[in-house]
């Protein structure tokens, strides 16, 4: 019998027969892990699955191919905290549906565990959406799809970064900018080191994170972006449309 225990996020939970839920983790050592919770359709058990608590993991299978049997024990109610916060519970319920869909199952990425982690702690700040902008580029930046805003693609320099480039993903200047900004994307300013963000930077962030997100991660699976994170781009104002994905 092969066993593990670790700290996990739930990042879903779908119905398996009668009485049983499969359900989908974030774990800090195994990566992205599924397994078969017993009686998880129960009243008992269902406030646990929702996506975002943090629990403690046990797995068990005969072999490692298994979908295996888990053992959760609750240890942050990360989704109830928030239920009176649907902008919040909606970046929480995002980043656990990215999460599921792009993350390799099995394949350790304990820098992803830490950074949901440090996203679950920032929705107590004032910033915590500037933080979620942050999550969405560190997870690209971790599955090979960096982006590049430190210096400007095309002259080198630091100063006065005000766009990204949809092809390279890198960072381009206002002066350098201007013959064709229309085809850029906007970088806002707390991603550039100017500035305390705010909802119409967020804005733009989401709108930045989201097109490379789907061009990399999503629609080479033929899929969009999870119906999560429209909803939470939904909440903000409106950023200027970005270049469509290729």
């Amino acid at each position: 019998m092969l066993t593990w225990t670790d700290s996990a996020f739930v990042l879903a939970a779908r119905p398996h027969g009668e009485t049983s839920a499969v359900v989908q983790l974030l774990t800090l050592a195994h990566g992205r892990h599924a397994g078969l919770v017993r009686g998880g359709q129960g009243r008992r058990q269902r406030p646990v699955l929702q996506a975002g608590n943090r629990v403690s993991a046990s797995w068990s299978a005969r072999l490692a191919d298994h979908l295996g049997n888990l053992t959760l024990e609750l240890e942050a109610a990360n989704a109830a905290a928030w239920l009176d916060d649907p902008l919040r519970l909606s970046a929480l319920a995002s980043a656990a549906a990215i999460s599921e869909l792009v993350l390799p199952e099995r394949e350790p990425h304990p820098a992803c565990f830490e950074a949901f982690q440090a996203l679950v702690g920032a929705l107590e700040t004032e910033h915590w959406a500037e933080v979620y902008v942050q999550w969405e580029l560190l997870l690209l930046r971790e599955l090979g799809f960096g982006l590049d805003l430190t210096r400007c693609a095309a002259t080198g320099s630091n100063d006065q970064l005000a766009y990204v480039s949809p092809s390279s993903g890198r960072a381009v200047s206002l002066a350098a900018a201007e013959p064709y900004r229309d085809r850029l994307l906007a970088l806002p300013g707390f991603l550039a080191g100017r500035g305390g963000g705010g909802p119409d930077e967020v804005a733009q962030g989401l709108s930045l994170t989201g097109y490379f997100l789907e061009r990399h991660l999503f629609h080479p699976r033929e899929r969009s972006l999870p119906a999560a994170r429209q909803r939470l781009t939904q909440r903000f104002p409106a950023a200027p449309g970005p270049p469509a994905a290729s």
